[in-house]
Order: C-alpha cells, then structure tokens, then sequence
C-alpha cells in the first residue's frame, strides 16, 4: 500500500517565537544594507 505524503502538514501553525528573537530579527534587517555594485552584492550591517 502507498504512503500518501501529500497529506501531512509542512509546518507547524502553532509558533510562538520568543519576544528576544523577533527583536533581533527586526534590529538585524533594519541594520542591513545590501550594496549591489555591477554584477556583484555587499551585505553591510550598520551597528
């Protein structure tokens, strides 16, 4: 008999992130800068 895998859910709908890491996340994007120049891309973290 064939397992069917379409039925089991991908992820979790119950997160509850801790306060500290949404805070971080947020910090941290607000900080990052991508610089594209020609073909290439910085990342630089104004902290």
């Amino acid at each position: 008999m064939a397992k069917i895998y379409s039925k089991k859910e991908l992820a979790s709908k119950n997160l509850k992130p801790k306060k500290e890491v949404v805070s971080f996340l947020l910090n941290y994007s607000q900080a990052l800068t991508v610089v594209k120049v020609k073909d290439k891309s910085f990342e630089i973290i104004a902290n």
